[in-house]
């Protein structure tokens, strides 16, 4: 503690030199605050922007290869088995799984159509639960009941994207929407019950975030095959208990269904053949659509840039602890006579040397709290102005503040050696 008193009382009695020696340390810690948050910050707005806010929906889709299986255009496989509702149930009790629901989708632009206009977005066959799953609650109408799935009723749920196209600005709830020659009344419009809106900063950001889809019209998925005459095996929405936890939901339920549902790898239905024989397509597989994977190689390559700003701002602590080896010698050399009357009344060089190496370590330290508080400050401006999360890291704090301490100590040894190993005889003579 006396070591600690004799340090400030030393920094206050030349507070300039003293500020300018911190201030390499305290530019290099506040540049390595101000990265590290930033960079904690775009992180969170890729996961963001790819996942959306609070959303813990994964995709799991089968796949040829390294595709997602297209039925628009490509037959249905025989090997996989239509999933059934005891098996969407078994899924439901997965590890890390909240909710489960069962899907189809038609996306060949030529589906769906009101009077002369054409709709070229997406028809979704849903079940009872792909409603909550995703997040949809009706803006106005009403939506899918037990009555609609179990009597086979030709009704539909459009979103506003849909409505406006089908129907423009026509009240859309009653009209009538034909699929694929089939008509289906409107019960209802239906949003995303979400506020998130991906930030949008540059084109690539648009073309990688953005919702450009043209809209979706949902029926109920007991209807589907009425519609597209064939049972088609369906995709899987999957809701996990957390963001954390999609990855590995969604792993935990394409292996399931790989498991349970493919039967052979290579055998496919030829359409052509009224015989029913096989043509080898290879590689079906149910696979996770992983978003946070997406997400982690997307911030790898943020952070493979922001990294070598890293390396970059800690050049400037190496200097401020030149700085601070410099300040510390003149110091040496200030107070000869003061060390030489100490080791005349018997400090030992032990104790000599703790007293400069405190008071190096002290100065480094201040420089270091005044570094994270001017870096926290700098990264709540980046943030206002970039329009990304607020991360301060508080790991990066810590480190900081030690990686000071530890700077201060190691460049602080030679003066405290030298001031240590000094003559008192000599040091008494001196001027």
């Amino acid at each position: 503690m006396e070591n600690i008193r004799l340090a400030f009382q030393g920094i206050w009695g030349h507070k300039m030199r003293s500020l300018l020696t911190m201030l390499g340390i305290i530019i290099g810690i506040s540049a390595i605050i101000t990265i590290v948050s930033t960079i904690k910050g775009t992180n969170e707005q890729i996961k963001e922007n790819l996942i959306g806010s609070g959303s813990n929906v994964v995709s799991v889709q089968l796949f040829q290869d390294e595709w997602e299986y297209d039925f628009t255009y490509s037959p249905i496989p025989a090997n996989v088995r239509v999933i059934d509702e005891q098996t969407r149930a078994n899924l439901q009790q997965l590890d890390r799984v909240s909710q489960v629901s069962l899907y189809t989708k038609y996306s060949g632009g030529d589906g769906a159509s009101a009077g002369s206009k054409l709709f070229s977005g997406e028809i979704t066959g849903i079940d009872r639960y792909y409603m909550e799953v995703y997040g949809y609650v009706v803006g106005y109408g009403r939506s899918f009941n037990a009555g609609d799935f179990d009597n086979y009723r030709k009704v539909a749920l459009v979103d506003q994207k849909a409505a406006n196209a089908l129907f423009g600005l026509d009240y859309p709830v009653g009209k009538v929407v034909e699929i694929k020659g089939e008509p289906f009344t409107v019960v209802g419009v239906v949003e995303q019950n979400s506020s998130f809106q991906p930030t949008i900063n540059s084109y690539q950001d648009y073309y990688m975030y953005a919702d450009t889809s043209a809209g979706k019209v949902f029926i109920p998925s007991s209807v589907w095959p009425v519609v597209f005459n064939f049972d088609q095996p369906q995709s899987v929405a999957v809701k996990a208990n957390s963001t954390d936890d999609m990855t590995k939901a969604g792993q935990a339920v394409a292996d399931y269904l790989n498991q349970t549902q493919i039967i052979s790898s290579n055998a496919f239905k030829d359409e052509e053949n009224e015989g029913g024989s096989d043509t080898s397509r290879g590689g079906i597989s149910y696979r996770s659509q992983d978003l946070l994977q997406q997400a982690q190689q997307l911030q790898e390559m943020s952070n493979s840039t922001n990294q070598q700003l890293i390396w970059i701002a800690s050049i400037s602590l190496l200097v401020g602890g030149i700085g601070v080896m410099n300040i510390m010698l003149v110091s040496v050399t200030e107070r000869t006579s003061e060390i030489g009357l100490k080791k005349a009344l018997g400090a030992k060089k032990k104790r000599i040397r703790r007293q400069f190496l405190t008071e190096a370590a002290v100065l480094t330290s201040l420089g270091g709290v005044v570094g994270v508080i001017l870096g926290v400050i700098l990264a709540q401006v980046i943030s206002f102005y970039n329009k990304i999360p607020v991360a301060i890291s508080a790991p990066a704090i810590v480190i900081s503040v030690v990686f000071s301490m530890v700077i201060g100590i190691v460049f602080g040894l030679l003066p405290a050696m030298k001031a240590a190993n000094l003559n008192p005889i000599e040091a008494l003579r001196r001027e």
